[in-house]
């Protein structure tokens, strides 16, 4: 029962990833080591994220209203446009078509996380002897996780394109600020746990018109026009 349980936490925690790779063309464009790469800047990004908030922002004692200081963790958030940064320096590095860029950044992206900070709690807790309902969840907010992290590398990719139409900018620049303060906004309103996997799904969503590969909402009420 143990391994079977811990079996099934893991296909359904890399499964997916697998799956990603294999059906969404990378694996034809032969973009193993790309995503490779994009894991590896997932690590520096970290590293450095780290680095700032241990310099800027110790842990101690902070004098706030409520026991929530807004200030210092809306500055802590802003530490996370890191991840938008290096997002984009690998979507620099990779040479094909945008479809191909958000795809291998966001995916090696999500597979670094994947494996920092979900392998060792899977290995040590999902092998335990009694059946655990938090493990199979901490496996499905994988998948969460790599819709989450490829729709940021769109985001990101749809942000620096130079033929987005000026009125869908301020969109997908609100979606980018979202994607980055989302924790904080959901720690600030005491949202439960689903809410976070809500609003990962929400910011999931690119909006573009330009690009007949995206649907944006005013395409979905177009097609809902139509077939009324």
């Amino acid at each position: 029962m143990t391994l079977f349980h811990f079996g099934n936490c893991v296909a359904l925690a890399y499964v997916p990833y697998l799956l990603t790779y294999k059906y969404s063309g990378l694996s034809e464009y032969g973009a193993f080591w790309k995503c490779v790469q994009a894991a590896a800047m997932y690590i520096v990004m970290q590293l450095c994220k780290m680095l700032i908030l241990a310099t800027f922002f110790p842990a101690g004692d902070v004098s706030s209203v409520g026991g929530f200081d807004v200030l210092g963790e809306f500055l802590k958030a802003t530490v996370d446009l890191a991840d938008l940064v290096g997002l984009h320096i690998v979507m620099t590095k990779v040479a094909g078509k945008g479809e191909t860029k958000f795809l291998v950044a966001g995916l090696g992206w999500a597979s670094a996380e994947l494996l920092m900070t979900r392998f060792v709690p899977l290995w040590v807790g999902a092998r335990g002897m009694e059946f655990d309902w938090r493990y199979v969840q901490l496996s499905f907010d994988s998948n969460i996780s790599l819709v989450n992290h490829i729709s940021t590398a769109t985001l990101v990719w749809l942000w620096n394109r130079h033929d987005l139409r000026k009125v869908h900018l301020p969109v997908v620049t609100v979606l980018l600020a979202i994607t980055c303060y989302r924790s904080l906004l959901l720690e600030y309103a005491h949202l439960p746990f689903y809410s976070l996997h809500a609003s990962e799904l929400c910011t999931s969503i690119p909006a573009d018109g330009s690009d007949p590969g995206f649907w944006s909402m005013a395409d979905i009420g177009s097609e809902a026009d139509g077939s009324s």
